[in-house]
């Protein structure tokens, strides 16, 4: 990480890489093609539960929802059909189709994603607006816990991790929204839609 430039929000917290140290697309891409996140890996599945658990906690079939960011093993789409949902995945590498994008749905999901996003604040707010009255955004990332933590972190040696939500990060998007934020996990937060 020598060399490296982080910047902090000190409104919110957000801690971002400096886009001088950001990978190009191509090299990207490389590294998620190297993840093997299957569909049906057990373990990959009890990892998406803590963020899809808390849909089936909030929302019942057959409510429409997205999974923002689902890779090329879309296991959440999967796990939502599973469970009676209609479910829709996106993803600009591995499922690039931009009317997803113009839909609405009852919730949206999004787990690993938003530590890779150059423009966090657009993505979430395009992602906010999809969402009918009453859905709910679940995102599920590993949050900043303070500057000395953070030094040591192994979530941030990761090349495509470019941006890391606090609490405070998230609950200023929640006001930002006038939407009630609940972190039911140390690595989720649900977002729900007036």
């Amino acid at each position: 990480m020598a060399g490296k430039a982080y910047h902090r929000c000190l409104a919110c917290e957000l801690v971002w890489l400096d886009e001088a140290d950001h990978l190009d697309e191509a090299a990207e891409k490389a590294v998620y093609d190297d993840h093997d996140n299957r569909v049906d890996d057990p373990g990959y599945r009890r990892f998406l539960m803590r963020a899809f658990g808390e849909v089936l906690a909030r929302v019942s079939p057959p409510a429409s929802g997205l999974d923002f960011g689902c890779g090329p093993g879309p296991a959440l789409v999967a796990m939502g059909r599973e469970a009676g949902f209609e479910m829709a995945g996106y993803d600009k590498f591995y499922a690039d189709d931009p009317e997803l994008l113009s839909r609405e749905y009852d919730f949206i999901t999004s787990t690993e994603v938003v530590e890779h996003l150059a423009d966090p604040r657009a993505v979430l707010d395009g992602l906010w607006a999809r969402l009918k009255p009453g859905g709910v955004l679940v995102v599920q990332t590993q949050r900043v816990l303070g500057d000395e933590r953070f030094r040591t972190w192994r979530y941030r040696q990761d090349p495509t991790h470019i941006v890391f939500f606090a609490e405070a990060s998230f609950r200023a998007l929640g006001a930002r929204w006038r939407a009630e934020v609940e972190f039911p996990h140390a690595d989720v937060a649900v977002f729900t839609k007036p």
